[in-house]
This record gives structure tokens, sequence and C-alpha cells, in this order.
């Protein structure tokens, strides 16, 4: 399997945080969509950010922004297909996404998730942990919490995904259990995939960036 391209998703409309970017809200001085990128960068190949609105407020981070290509928030699969959009158009036979809200995924995360997809005609797996909130997170049969935003997407299932998202679908997890997905399962410590939802979480952030 060829490098994959990294997407991090910024889509969100953050409605607990009071709306905005959670991905430049500052962390340990630097905004978190930094902390995302540098440990993004050594793992993939080419980035983009998906993220609607003004591109211009992403200026200083270099990437190219891609909009959802279907309008109305539709969720994070949104995001994907922007991201595989962008990657067919690279040459691309892969993506790896990512939250701009979460800065401490796993430095090994493109690594694992390639590992998993070992033997798949079209590689499709998602970030999972033996713990989380299950509140916000995704249960698999297996007792898994599996974590949508970040996972390994195969360009050559754009047009399928597309159609899905026209026909009403918005559940991550229906979409890659219908192309009978994997899990690649991360068992940290501290769970990886922390993202900042509200106010409260990012003085978690804060506390754990110091640490």
């Amino acid at each position: 399997m060829n490098r994959p391209l990294g997407v991090i998703l910024a889509g969100g409309q953050a409605t607990r945080m009071g709306g905005g970017d959670k991905g430049l809200l500052p962390l340990d001085e630097r905004p978190i969509l930094a902390h995302v990128i540098d440990r993004l960068t050594p793992q993939v190949g080419a980035m983009a950010l998906n993220a609607n609105g003004e591109p211009a407020r992403f200026e200083a981070f270099g990437l190219p922004v891609l909009p959802d290509p279907i309008p109305g928030f539709a969720g994070p699969l949104v995001g994907v297909l922007a991201g595989l959009d962008w990657a067919a158009g690279q040459g691309a036979d892969t993506i790896v996404t990512v939250a701009a809200d979460t800065p401490f995924f796993p430095t090994d995360l493109v690594v694992h998730l390639t590992q998993t997809a070992e033997g798949m005609e079209h590689p499709l797996v998602l970030a999972a942990t033996p713990r989380g909130d299950t509140d916000t997170k995704s249960m698999s049969g297996s007792g898994l919490i599996r974590h949508p935003t970040f996972g390994l997407w195969p360009t050559a299932l754009r047009h399928d995904l597309r159609a899905a998202l026209l026909d009403g679908l918005r559940k991550v997890v229906i979409w890659t259990d219908k192309h009978h997905g994997r899990e690649a399962v991360f068992d940290d410590a501290l769970d990886p995939f922390f993202n900042v939802n509200t106010p409260e979480d990012l003085d978690v952030a804060r506390r754990r960036a110091a640490a």
C-alpha cells in the first residue's frame, strides 16, 4: 500500500464551545491544530484540511482547505468524502483522517491502521479503544469503542460514499460496517483520542500538555 494522504477534519459546528473553530483554540501557546499537524506530518504524504466557511483563517498553516461537497453540515462522513475526492485527484489510493480538536492521537496511528488493513481489497479501518465515552463514541459488536473521525479510507469507495450521503446516511459506522471495515485497537494508558468539546475539556488538555 502506498503512503496514505492525510486529511484533518475541522468541519464541525463546535456548538458546545459556543461555535468557532476548536482547532484554533490555544494549547501550550499554539493552536490545537498546530499540534495535530505536527503529529500527522511524519505519518502521511501530503495533507489537507476539511473546513467550511472562509478558508483564509487557516492560511497560516499552509494546507489546502477542502469544503464539504454536500451542504448542510452532514457530519464527518462528508469531510471524509471531501478528502477522498481530493486524494483521488492526487492519484492516491487511501487517506487517513484525524480530528482537528484531538491533539494527543497516537504517533503510530497510520502504521497501525495500515497494518490492520493488510489483505483488504478496499482498506477501510477505524481506530478503536477498549474504553471511552460511550455517549460520544461508537461501540462495536466486540465491545470496542470506535473513533469514527480517525480512520483509513479507500478512494475507490468514494462514489459509493457519495451516493450513501445523498441518500441520507450520516452515521459513520453504518457505512464502514456495510463495507466490512476493521478496527485498529489502541490500548494506551491515557485516552489517545481525547478531544476538546467543551471549555472544561480544554482545561484538561492544557494540564495534559503541561504534564
